[in-house]
């Protein structure tokens, strides 16, 4: 690979970001409404008393910038995320956009990349199974019923857990990250990290199953297309064992192109999976993005995304470069 290559795979990094960041601080400001408006309405009709609200108004306005011309505000905006410096959420000033972010990723991240590790893995090795000469006719059975699980919404299988083992078998629990009133100890607390997947079982669950599918459709269609090629005829007449065929010889060659998928899929695991997360009151990047869509809070939208935009471009410039060492076939040297 030629460092030209990878000095332009950089600039062209570097040019998404810009762009999406572009897009970023342009959408927020096309929705209808007033963010300092519409937060000391909620608190109005919450019963607060809000005195000198216009005055109120023009301070916090003036205080987030949102008077000065959009060229003003966009070229603060840049010099800010050059920086890293998110600013400050509207909604709950004055709390910084990168501490609301800190406490969120967590979280998401926990719960997203393992789940999307966990689905990936089963995906493409039942995806392989499903067309595999050897297999047992139940085990193509049981991974066809999943496939067919493929079109449901995740959060439908979301809010049907909640329905059966939450409320009615109360297996788990419906909601939260931990039990009510419990904090972590000082240093290693496992009891802690127990009731964290505890807690995090049914959101992983509605994930997976939902998402399984998938990644069956996507390394059958591959395993197809690998099962006529001649390398694989030329293992079986060598005589080499049916599982190192299949491992190391048709599966190895399918799944290459499902790791580019696996690798934009852990870019949007920081966005969160906002729907189930509602659904289960978890504290993740998806709930911090629906709150701060509610109340119109630019800063933390602005954050959010931002982070999604660098996270997804970082693994489609990881994947591009790494591709060539996954598949010695691929070059990007010119001939």
């Amino acid at each position: 690979m030629s460092i030209q290559y990878v000095l332009r795979r950089l600039g062209i990094f570097f040019l998404i970001i810009w762009v999406a960041s572009t897009l970023n601080f342009i959408i927020p400001r096309l929705a209808p409404g007033d963010p300092i408006g519409a937060i000391l309405g909620q608190m109005q009709t919450q019963g607060a008393t809000v005195a000198n609200s216009a005055e109120i108004i023009a301070t916090f306005r003036e205080r987030f910038g949102l008077d000065d011309p959009l060229y003003i505000q966009y070229g603060k905006y840049l010099w800010s995320l050059a920086r890293f410096d998110l600013g400050y959420s509207i909604a709950f000033f004055p709390a910084k956009v990168t501490d609301i972010v800190g406490n969120a990723l967590p979280y998401t991240i926990g719960l997203l990349t393992v789940t999307t590790l966990i689905t990936f893995s089963m995906g493409i090795f039942a995806g392989a199974l499903l067309v595999w000469h050897a297999t047992p006719r139940l085990a193509k059975i049981v991974i066809t019923f999943f496939m067919m699980l493929a079109p449901i919404p995740y959060y439908l299988l979301a809010i049907i857990f909640v329905s059966v083992l939450a409320f009615s078998l109360g297996i788990f629990p419906y909601s939260g990250i931990v039990s009510v009133g419990r904090l972590p100890s000082q240093g290693f607390d496992l009891s802690y990290i127990l009731d964290v997947l505890y807690h995090s079982t049914l959101p992983a669950l509605s994930i997976i199953i939902a998402g399984v599918g998938g990644w069956i459709l996507g390394m059958r269609g591959m395993m197809v297309t690998v099962l006529g090629e001649d390398y694989l005829t030329l293992a079986e007449a060598k005589g080499l064992r049916e599982r190192r065929i299949f491992f190391a010889y048709a599966m190895r060659n399918a799944m290459l192109p499902q790791f580019t998928g696996l690798a934009i899929s852990l870019g949007y695991v920081v966005s969160g999976a906002t729907i189930v997360e509602l659904i289960f009151s978890y504290p993740g990047m998806g709930y911090r993005l629906f709150q701060a869509i509610s109340t119109n809070d630019f800063p933390v939208i602005q954050g959010i995304t931002f982070f999604l935009v660098v996270s997804i471009a970082v693994a489609i410039l990881v994947i591009d470069l790494i591709y060539p060492k996954l598949d010695p076939r691929i070059t990007y040297n010119r001939r």
